[in-house]
């Protein structure tokens, strides 16, 4: 056997050893999931996608969001229990609960949700304690 191959198959005979380890980490960096979903006045325009997705864009200033992911919905096999009909999502990460509650009064939240509110018809929050 080629040392390149082995060493392909050693690192991906850790990978099962490793994954649990990450989930364990990340359990413990983060206590909070905020996660919102953005139905818009104008479902898929463009333009008021980009124009949201600018402004959530300005939150990843916040000191107290740890992580930020922006996205839309997956075109994943179409099932009863799937809501794929809003336009963006976000998630955020925080470390407690008390860092969820200093975001929601920033002054950069306070503006986007300011100057963007205007674009959605409905938005739908769902907040995670992690165990």
């Amino acid at each position: 056997m080629k040392r390149k191959d082995f060493l392909n198959m050693a690192s991906m005979a850790a990978i099962p050893a490793i994954l649990p380890t990450m989930e364990n980490e990340n359990r413990k960096k983060y206590k909070i999931i905020h996660h919102v979903f953005f139905y818009l006045k104008n479902p898929g325009n463009q333009d008021d996608i980009n124009s949201l997705i600018e402004g959530l864009n300005t939150l990843r200033d916040i000191k107290e969001v740890r992580e930020l992911l922006i996205g839309k919905p997956a075109r994943t096999g179409k099932r009863d229990v799937v809501d794929n009909t809003f336009d963006v999502s976000e998630m955020m990460y925080f470390k407690t609960a008390e860092e969820q509650d200093a975001y929601q009064v920033h002054p950069t939240h306070l503006a986007f949700v300011e100057k963007y509110s205007k674009l959605w018809k409905n938005v739908r929050v769902y907040d995670m304690e992690v165990m």
